[in-house]
């Protein structure tokens, strides 16, 4: 299992590890570059991020969504994780990022409420 680890500093904000995993399949430039530019912008709208953990695999499944996507993301709180199973990594890596910009959304909304 090869892995990558990137570090997101803006001005003003705090930092965010990136940990990109590839199973069973190479590695994709083109693809940690979408993730990168997908990740800056849920690191810039919820500044509170700390850790992704990504993993890109492939299944044995037969029906042609194989590709799966899984993130966990550290941040105050329980950890948030998100999966998908696509026919392309790119779509399944969307609706991951997706499902947690949701989840970030109702913990943002939490924080504001105390």
């Amino acid at each position: 299992m090869e892995g990558w680890v990137y570090t997101f500093k803006e001005l003003n904000s705090s930092v965010m590890t990136v940990e990109i995993q590839y199973q069973k399949m190479p590695e994709s430039e083109s693809l940690n570059t979408l993730l990168k530019k997908r990740l800056l912008k849920l690191a810039k709208r919820y500044q509170w991020l700390i850790r992704a953990q990504v993993m890109f695999k492939l299944s044995n499944q037969k029906n042609g969504e194989n590709k799966i996507c899984e993130i966990e993301l550290s941040a105050p709180g329980p950890r948030l994780f998100a999966k998908s199973n696509m026919d392309n990594f790119e779509k399944a890596m969307v609706d991951t990022i997706e499902e947690l910009d949701r989840q970030l959304q109702k913990r943002k909304e939490r924080f504001e409420r105390h």
